[in-house]
């Protein structure tokens, strides 16, 4: 659709200031909401103009959603076309090629990488696509065609089950767009072997976003005694069984995440190393109370989903910190996440803390770390930024 054609929607006075700096978002208190504006279909595209009526670029509107209008490019008049959208998927292809080297990644962060609302993670010649916005919802048979002509995968899953989609007014749901999805497939992460299934485990069936802090824990774990919480498929446990730990334990309550991780400590030789224990971590934690284990890891899910959630999950931490400390031996290591992302870095930092004190052990916070590197940050959404991890040592 041309500019001529292509409706408007203007900024209320005085609003424009944040666009112009370079914010990808527009909050629809921002928008002068008359009758027509109103009316224009979620996901339309839409030129952006300033209150003198200035284009200030194209973006995907939702008059439905707080988060109204997302800037897909400050180019009004583009053509937004599989070729637009390859061009982007290229220069993110090529960016994860450079930083992780093999093809098992996230592809797409969403407004980093210019497409808002899109996930794509790579699994090989499989890709798992989540679309959370009306606009990139409209345009995902644009977003199918362009990945098919850059990367033609042999498996494509809309993973469309994120609850962040009802807030556009979307359904649900989970669909195989090509190939076929049944099973288990093989990823690399860290030289290391495991196995995620793409339409069954949670999100898109592997957490990416802890790549490099899982290297990174792997490497205080040789000769130790590992204890993996909230173990997922393995990523934690199995790998710092590769690089010499003497024995993991790893512990979740989904027997699916439980038998991954087995497959993958088999593919990995160290079967003999790693045990599994199917039940709630925080029994889990509370059951071992002596100071036996080198390494503690505790990367459980979120605990705050939504701001009237946010004191109570963010107790959680605090109690999830006093119960997993005294399984540290002295001199060992304890790693803590949260993915929860109204729960900011400093809120977190308090909630060990405190955690710390409850358990009367100290010690020294050796890293604060985030995301892995293909999970880029947009410069103007810092709060997108939304993974904490703290790797303490405990006297």
């Amino acid at each position: 659709m041309s500019q001529k054609k292509r409706p408007s929607v203007l900024l209320r006075a005085g609003e424009d200031r944040r666009v112009r700096a370079g914010h990808p978002w527009v909050f629809s208190n921002e928008i002068l909401m008359d009758a027509e504006t109103r009316a224009l279909p979620s996901g339309t595209l839409a030129v952006l103009r300033a209150p003198g009526g200035e284009a200030l670029g194209l973006v995907t509107f939702n008059p439905h959603s707080l988060i109204a209008a997302r800037v897909l490019t400050t180019n009004p008049e583009a053509a937004v076309d599989a070729l637009f959208l390859g061009r982007r998927l290229a220069q993110a292809v090529a960016l994860r090629d450079r930083l992780i080297g093999v093809p098992y990644y996230r592809l797409i962060h969403a407004e980093a990488d210019g497409l808002p609302g899109v996930i794509v993670d790579r699994f090989g010649d499989a890709l798992v696509v989540q679309v959370n916005t009306a606009g990139m919802e409209a345009l995902t048979p644009v977003l199918l065609e362009a990945l098919e002509a850059e990367l033609a995968p042999r498996t494509i899953v809309l993973k469309n089950d994120s609850p962040v989609r009802e807030l556009e007014g979307l359904k649900r749901d989970i669909s195989v767009a090509k190939g076929d999805a049944s099973g288990t497939v093989e990823l690399i992460e860290n030289d290391a072997r495991f196995v995620a299934d793409l339409s069954g485990g949670q999100k898109t069936g592997w957490f990416y976003d802890q790549r490099d802090n899982r290297r990174f824990v792997a490497g205080l774990a040789s000769g130790g005694r590992v204890l993996d919480v909230y173990s997922y498929s393995g990523g934690f446990g199995v790998l710092a069984a590769k690089r010499g730990a003497r024995s993991v334990v790893c512990v979740d309550r989904s027997q699916s995440a439980l038998d991954a991780a087995k497959a993958a400590a088999g593919l990995n030789d160290v079967a003999e190393t790693v045990a599994f224990q199917k039940g709630d971590a925080f029994d889990a934690l509370e059951a071992q109370q002596a100071r036996s284990f080198e390494v503690v890891i505790c990367d459980p899910p979120a605990f705050v989903k939504s701001r009237k959630d946010l004191k109570s999950g963010a107790q959680g931490y605090r109690k999830l910190v006093r119960l997993a400390a005294p399984s540290v031996a002295r001199g060992g290591f304890l790693f803590v996440a949260s993915c929860s992302h109204l729960v900011d870095p400093p809120l977190f930092a308090e909630q060990v803390r405190r955690g710390l004190r409850d358990a009367e052990r100290s010690g020294r916070i050796l890293l604060s770390s985030g995301a892995a590197v293909d999970h880029p940050v947009h410069p103007a959404l810092p709060e997108s930024a939304y993974l904490k991890a703290l790797t303490l040592q405990l006297d």
